[in-house]
């Protein structure tokens, strides 16, 4: 079993609804830690409301009743329950970026492609932002590595270099796949790979994410199609 799939099956999803109040999320992290568990991720939900939804991601617990019987005596937990991890229901995130028209048919052979491998047990979903600019485009290409779960990017558009490059770049070095369609400017040269067609560019986006797929893109002996 390898590291991700092990990951996937000792990691817990917990939810809490809880009071709007000051050190909360420090009693509940206190609890969890206390009991062993390690936090590999956690939102708030809904925070400008009376009542708000906290949850966590816990792996180094093999049974989270413990800590739900200690959450459930804070005065301030409404409910706490056990949930599937946000992996497991919507899986690995592949990010496409970029002018409109081209981000729909990237949209279209990704989606396509997800769902051929969905069906065969894998959980691959698709998010879309049509965002034009270089400033603006540069900045959200930075986010996604820090977006949970995602995998890889597909940039669709016409013109893209400057400081997208530099933010293609930086995010490749931190583990992120990055296709691009054949495009003017400076970011075909930094991306891993260079798709013309953009329905193909999100189907073989999916395919270097899925498990159920044969297709690394670093043993590809070129990288323009």
């Amino acid at each position: 079993m390898d590291q991700e799939a092990h990951e996937e099956n000792t990691t817990r999803g917990l939810v809490a609804e809880v009071r709007n109040e000051l050190g909360v999320l420090h009693q509940l992290t206190g609890i969890i830690a206390r009991a062993g568990g390690n936090i590999t991720w956690v939102a708030i939900l809904d925070s400008r409301k009376p009542i708000e939804t906290v949850f966590f991601e816990i792996g180094g617990v093999d049974d989270l009743d413990p800590i739900i019987k200690q959450l459930k005596e804070l005065p301030e937990v409404a409910r706490v329950a056990e949930q599937h991890t946000l992996k497991r229901v919507f899986g690995k995130r592949l990010i496409i970026i970029g002018g409109g028209a081209q981000v729909g048919q990237v949209a279209v052979g990704a989606v396509a492609e997800a769902d051929r491998h969905n069906l065969r047990g894998e959980r691959i979903s698709v998010d879309t932002i049509p965002l034009v600019g270089e400033a603006q485009v540069a900045e959200a290409v930075k986010a996604v590595a820090r977006l949970p779960r995602a995998r890889a990017l597909v940039l669709a558009g016409a013109l893209m270099g400057g400081e997208i490059e530099d933010a293609v770049r930086e995010v490749r070095d931190k583990g992120l796949i990055v296709i691009c369609l054949n495009m003017a400017g400076s970011v075909p040269d930094a991306s891993d790979l260079v798709v013309s067609d953009p329905i193909q560019a999100g189907v073989m986006a999916v395919m270097a994410i899925a498990d159920t797929a044969s297709f690394d893109v670093h043993r590809l002996t070129r990288k323009a199609f």
